[in-house]
């Protein structure tokens, strides 16, 4: 230390003055893997998003969204309302079981799924997103007093 200076307080030292906790995929996995996602949009996912980013009916939506262990395709989260890009392979072996289990845990975190097939984004892209601007905006099946209890909760 120089003559003059202040001596290192409050734990301040030698140390990194970023972060620190190893590299980003072991901080927080599934944020790295939200990010990851936002650079490899399928073509109807970057088609869809391009339409929702221009806030349809004044929702902001988010693309590749991490809710719980999940990555979602697209989220209004003042509307509460989760939008998943359905391809072919969502049809085969055990992906209807794993998107039924997802779906659930969604819903049961207080969120509307809407699932959309890949063909439609990709013969109507802008009328599927005015659809979803109109679900987004529509009070049906949404709690009038907030989120819905988890299981096991009570009033």
């Amino acid at each position: 230390m120089a003559p003059g200076e202040n001596p290192p307080r409050n734990g301040e030292g030698d140390r990194a003055k970023r972060g620190g906790g190893g590299a980003p995929p072991l901080q927080r996995p599934i944020v790295y893997r939200a990010r990851q996602l936002r650079k490899c949009m399928s073509l109807p996912e970057r088609m869809l998003w391009r339409e929702l980013r221009q806030r349809p009916g004044g929702l902001k939506f988010r693309k590749q969204h991490p809710i719980g262990s999940y990555v979602v395709d697209f989220c209004c989260l003042t509307a509460r309302l989760v939008v998943e890009i359905d391809g072919e392979v969502h049809n085969m072996g055990d992906r209807p079981m794993r998107d039924l289990i997802r779906s659930k845990f969604l819903e049961d975190s207080g969120f509307r799924v809407l699932r959309v097939s890949a063909r439609r984004v990709l013969a109507d892209v802008v009328g599927i997103a005015d659809a979803i601007a109109a679900r987004a905006d529509s009070p049906l099946h949404r709690p009038a007093d907030g989120r819905p209890p988890r299981a096991g909760e009570d009033f």
